[in-house]
């Protein structure tokens, strides 16, 4: 018994100082590298500080909405609702989040509301949307706005991020840079 408690103690001793010190310097080293040295990516707009990276709540219909958050988009505790496909809670939050949208979309129909404009994503956070669900909104945000549809459409294609390096993920759209470029536009 003696044995293995020396054994645990060293290996705990181990674990602590490489998780802590090692582990943690080797992160925080990684993150100097890219921009924004691990404070994520910020732009500046009209004198006000935005997060790119971190997702944002549009809930008026001059914008183009963002990705429902189970976390009402409090980025200092990112997290899932943990909620199955089938459980009953989440299923009617969906239902409602599709009535909402339906309400104020009335040009479009259940089966055209892409699942991201009605399911959370997995950390809360999720600062884009597919390239669906930003056309699926130009009509409401070009009705309200005065725009012409198809400038609202053209809007949207200038602001289609790729798959990162190609190849992972699919094609998407930040909201918060596409909503900063539709309040440039005069109707």
């Amino acid at each position: 018994m003696k044995t293995n408690i020396t054994k645990a103690l060293r290996l705990t001793l181990v674990c602590l100082v490489f998780f802590s010190g090692v582990y943690t310097m080797a992160v925080w080293a990684v993150a100097q590298l890219v921009p924004g040295q691990g404070k994520g990516f910020t732009i500046e707009e009209n004198g006000k500080k935005y997060h790119v990276n971190v997702g944002q709540a549009f809930t008026q219909d001059k914008y183009f909405w963002s990705r429902p958050s189970a976390v009402d988009y409090n980025a200092a505790g990112s997290g899932g609702s943990n909620l199955g496909p089938s459980n009953p809670e989440h299923l009617a939050e969906v239902q409602a989040r599709i009535e909402h949208f339906l309400e104020h979309n009335p040009d479009v129909t259940k089966p055209e509301i892409p699942s991201d404009l009605v399911t959370s994503s997995g950390g809360g956070l999720d600062p884009h949307i597919s390239v669906q669900g930003a056309k699926v909104q130009a009509q409401r945000v070009a009705k309200i706005r005065g725009l012409n549809l198809e400038s609202v459409n053209k809007l949207i294609d200038r602001h289609i991020e790729p798959p990162l390096w190609g190849i992972f993920g699919t094609k998407r759209i930040n909201v918060l840079q596409l909503n900063l470029a539709l309040d440039k536009i005069k109707g």
